[in-house]
């Protein structure tokens, strides 16, 4: 009875306990701060977007608005120098480079006449330029801002200009190469000059044979050398004239060098201030000249020379030299000899100047200035056109 007592408490109890309610757990107060936080979120979540995002769009549209504006205004500043550039050197295509007026060459001896024109025009070129220059365009490309009128003076033609006269003969010129048969290298320059020149050889040396026939196949003209005996008893090399030889014995060796080096269409003398004196001795030399068809060119070594003299009396044309070019080597005094050698052509109509192969600045300054003389009106022969045209 004890046991079901105590059961029956038990479920009344229980039954008291249920009825019983229980009491909600109090809330904490929230502070402002996590108002705010929390009212922020629920915009957010509105607004589909997460905390913060729409800090960093409004930091980002704030950026590009200043960068759109930096190119606003570095594109106003290109624009207003642009057309400050227009308006100094006028209406031209974009890039265009100013073309410079050119002069044709003219002699030295005449200075160069332009047509005065007025410093608004525009020059036009030669005709005989050849890279033509892009022309201005006879309207402006079109634009988006305004056009800009064209000036006056860029609608003007040009005068054209008048042909010029034919430049006047100045004279002939020779130019005589000595004292090849040396050596071959220094002679290949002068055989590369691009014009007419005599080359004379000296006989009875390992290269004059060589030498004599490179010049004839490059077209050159070839004399002989002949070495003579001189006032001060230097050495002229082999198969020398001296004074005082028989007359057979000198045709013996004119003989002798003309079959080494011939053919050849004249000769000269190498040293020979004292033959040259010599008028017997000259007077063979002359004879034998005329027998065999050659001419003979005085290098005139010596003021005593007799071959003119001497020429006169036998009746035969000779030459003579006018100027030594290379008695001083460097560049600048062999271009004033032979600046004096084209006024003596100026005044006499033709002159002889005379060179070594062995200037090693000489056959350069023939080959850069020969297309300069002709430009000028000279004419450059060979000795033996001048001798049959006197």
């Amino acid at each position: 009875m004890k046991i079901a007592d105590i059961l029956l408490k038990e479920c009344d109890y229980m039954k008291k306990t249920e009825k019983i309610p229980k009491k909600p757990a109090p809330r904490k107060k929230s502070t402002q701060k996590t108002k705010k936080k929390t009212a922020k979120a629920a915009n957010s979540r509105k607004k589909g977007l997460k905390p913060g995002f729409s800090d960093a769009i409004r930091a980002f549209t704030l950026v590009g608005a200043l960068v759109a504006i930096s190119a606003l205004i570095s594109l106003a500043v290109i624009i207003f120098h642009s057309s400050m550039k227009d308006r100094a050197i006028g209406i031209t295509e974009d890039n265009e480079i100013p073309v410079e007026k050119t002069i044709e060459p003219e002699a030295v001896s005449r200075p160069v006449i332009e047509t005065p024109q007025p410093a608004s025009s525009v020059p036009t070129p030669p005709p005989t330029q050849t890279t033509p220059a892009r022309s201005t365009p006879a309207a402006p490309p079109a634009a988006t801002t305004s056009p800009v009128a064209i000036p006056a003076a860029l609608s003007q033609r040009a005068p054209e200009r008048t042909p010029e006269r034919p430049v006047e003969n100045q004279g002939s010129l020779v130019f005589v190469i000595d004292d090849a048969g040396n050596n071959l290298w220094e002679l290949d320059p002068f055989l590369r000059v691009p014009g007419a020149l005599t080359i004379a050889v000296l006989p009875g040396l390992p290269h004059s044979a060589e030498a004599a026939r490179r010049i004839r196949a490059a077209g050159k003209e070839v004399i002989l050398h002949q070495p003579m005996e001189a006032i001060g008893g230097q050495n002229p090399g082999p198969s020398a004239i001296y004074s005082g030889m028989s007359a057979d014995e000198i045709r013996s060796t004119l003989r002798r060098n003309i079959e080494e080096i011939g053919p050849v269409v004249g000769m000269n003398n190498h040293q020979g201030s004292k033959v040259t004196m010599d008028r017997e001795a000259m007077e063979t030399i002359l004879t034998f000249c005329a027998e065999h068809g050659l001419y003979f060119l005085d290098s005139r070594t010596t003021a005593e020379t007799v071959v003119p003299s001497t020429a006169k009396h036998i009746g035969i044309n000779i030459a003579q030299r006018d100027v030594f070019i290379d008695n001083e080597q460097d560049r600048d005094s062999m271009l004033n000899y032979i600046t004096d050698g084209l006024a003596r052509a100026r005044r006499n109509g033709s002159v002889v100047m005379i060179g070594h192969t062995w200037s090693p600045e000489l056959a350069p300054l023939l080959a850069e200035k020969f297309p300069l003389f002709i430009e000028q009106g000279y004419t450059i022969k060979t000795a033996s056109a001048i001798i049959k045209t006197e």
